[in-house]
């Protein structure tokens, strides 16, 4: 039961504050699709360039966070919803300290999607739609998962025998079955720039 007798305290140091320091905007960049469509790949590679840029980063990755802090969740839609939803704060937090955040999760419901946009300021939530056909990432199945679920040994698997609600209105698709993963990098790139969020 959620305690009542807990008071907000608010800090001296602000998050302008802090993005003042950097020298930097900080936003979450939301990568959203399929498995195998290429998420991590393309956290990972636009963080570097953005590193080498001076820019304060930090890339949270589906896996990653639940082999620590998600790792009492499961995959039914509820457990989904909530690992979500802690993302999302922790993004957030991540965001108030003027860090650039890359987030790599499938996120397969549109309401959780944008439950997390709801939790930041206007512009502080990009959702970048990582686009690739169910086919190719099927073919590219790089942990073997599509095989297992196809085998029945693994239920509720995304594009399988559970659902994925692609982003109607995201701020950025990067389609990587077209698309080179270099040339994935500089679309995401070039938009963080053409929107004023890091400079040349």
């Amino acid at each position: 039961m959620k305690s009542k007798n807990i008071v907000w305290h608010k800090a001296q140091i602000t998050k302008r504050d802090r993005r003042r320091l950097n020298g930097h905007k900080s936003a979450i960049l939301w990568f959203t699709g399929f498995s195998g469509a290429g998420k991590s790949s393309l956290s990972v590679a636009v963080e570097k360039e953005l590193h080498k840029r001076g820019i304060r980063t930090y890339v949270l990755d589906g896996d990653n966070v639940r082999h620590g802090l998600n790792n009492n969740l499961g995959f039914s839609p509820e457990d989904r919803t909530e690992n979500i939803r802690r993302i999302g704060e922790v993004s957030k937090l991540f965001v108030d300290a003027g860090v650039m955040t890359l987030t790599a999760f499938i996120s397969p419901y549109r309401e959780d999607r944008n439950m997390v946009r709801e939790m930041v300021d206007d512009g502080e939530f990009l959702e970048i739609y990582v686009k690739c056909s169910l086919e190719e990432c099927e073919k590219r199945d790089p942990k073997g998962l599509y095989k297992k679920a196809r085998n029945g040994e693994i239920k509720g698997f995304t594009g399988i025998d559970a659902p994925y609600e692609a982003p109607v209105d995201p701020e950025l698709v990067v389609e990587t079955d077209k698309e080179t993963l270099r040339e994935s990098v500089a679309a995401v790139l070039n938009f963080l720039q053409e929107k004023g969020y890091i400079q040349e």
